[in-house]
């Protein structure tokens, strides 16, 4: 090739590589090589497999509507283009009288040469282009259709994988938007009354789904369940094994079981059917509004904030977190007089950073010490502390007071 072609090689192949988009890069092929090269016809046909058809997927220059974009024509049978995409070889007639493989597809079309596009061996396609003049491609100008073929396959695989990739991304916004929806309607509303406490919850996923829940929900003698929990992981899975033990906190809550029974057995529930290395952090608190008490169990969650005279972390025994190992989950009683809260917070609060160091339990302590407190004080404290960076966990927040 002269160095002329060569230049006019390297204008269409950069041309064409920078486009992702399938359809346009397509048109922009049959428009260069026509603009370029002079060709007063230039295709592209892409294999339909299912088919066994060529189909048109870019077309210029043809004066009639002879042939128009998604005319199809079967492999190894239609004209000069199914020649070629059957036997994968560039076929060329400088005169397409004396061609017997040639269909008219114009009346003053004399040559004509089609390519095969091809990636790893596999023909996805046809490059085609037509003259008026009799051997309008001699070996030189072959040769540099050939090398441009190979440019146009690789950037036509390219297109279709981004966007192969962007309907993937596209679909699994899709689901992941689901899935949140459906989480979010798990949570009980913002606020509930529970006889003489208030509650209030609120969480904030790090990312379209988590594995932090709250929830709070009468119980049938009376009393008031309130939960908070933390898969490990996040993501879809979390929020699927979340769900899940939600569904079965919920259903032994209601057995009239006490918090340390209700987590007993729902540890040995995880234990048999939660798959490996998932776990359950969780602390379950029952409310008793006419006695004015709170009991709770806790399965390794991040102690518990009890406010009364002064704010201080309730420090029981811990049972483990459920679905590890056989554990036994001692319980706390504690009287919530009127003004007294119980703040329950998941490891997302305590442990949001800054340049390594964490916002901690000193700092809840300090915050619940000078300030009148609610779920957003918390939130808000937190996202100043690490200067409003993005969530690398979940942060869940639920307050008790009693009025």
């Amino acid at each position: 090739m002269s160095v002329r072609d060569l230049l006019l090689l390297q204008r269409v192949t950069r041309r064409i590589t920078s486009i992702l988009d399938p359809d346009l890069l397509l048109e922009q092929v049959v428009d260069d090589v026509a603009r370029t090269f002079g060709y007063t016809r230039s295709a592209v046909l892409l294999v339909d497999e299912p088919a066994h058809e060529l189909v048109i997927a870019a077309v210029r220059g043809w004066t009639v509507n002879y042939h128009v974009k998604g005319d199809r024509f079967r492999i190894g049978t239609d004209g000069m283009v199914g020649r070629v995409a059957s036997k994968g070889e560039t076929l060329y007639a400088p005169d397409v009288r004396k061609n017997r493989y040639y269909q008219v597809s114009e009346e003053s079309t004399l040559s004509e040469i089609d390519i095969p596009l091809k990636i790893r061996g596999r023909v996805i396609g046809v490059f085609n282009a037509q003259s008026p003049r009799r051997n309008a491609f001699p070996l030189s100008r072959r040769r540099l259709l050939e090398s441009l073929a190979g440019q146009i396959a690789t950037a036509i695989e390219n297109a279709r994988l981004f966007e192969q990739e962007r309907e993937q991304k596209n679909r699994m916004a899709g689901e992941l938007e689901q899935a949140r929806s459906i989480q979010t309607s798990l949570f009980p509303p913002r606020q509930m009354r529970a006889g003489s406490f208030d509650i209030t919850g609120v969480c904030h996923p790090c990312t379209e789904v988590g594995g932090d829940w709250f929830d709070y929900f009468a119980l049938p003698d009376g009393r008031t369940a309130v939960v908070v929990g933390d898969v490990s992981g996040k993501g879809m899975g979390a929020a699927l094994l979340m769900s899940s033990t939600r569904s079965i906190v919920r259903f032994l809550a209601e057995q009239h079981l006490s918090p340390g029974e209700v987590l007993a057995r729902a540890n040995e529930t995880l234990l048999r059917d939660f798959p490996k290395p998932h776990f359950v952090t969780l602390i379950l608190a029952v409310l008793d509004p006419s006695r004015r008490t709170l009991t709770f169990a806790n399965a390794g969650h991040p102690w518990p904030l009890h406010i009364s005279e002064s704010p201080r972390f309730v420090q029981q025994d811990n049972g483990l977190p459920l679905g590890l190992l056989e554990s036994l989950y001692s319980e706390h009683t504690l009287d919530m007089p009127p003004g007294s809260a119980f703040i329950l917070c998941s490891d997302g609060i305590t442990e949001a950073e800054r340049d390594g160091d964490q916002y901690g339990t000193r700092r809840l302590l300090e915050l619940t010490s000078r300030s009148t407190i609610d779920v957003d004080r918390i939130v808000g404290d937190v996202d100043a502390f690490t200067g409003g960076a993005p969530l690398t966990d979940d942060r869940t927040v639920v307050l008790v007071r009693s009025v």
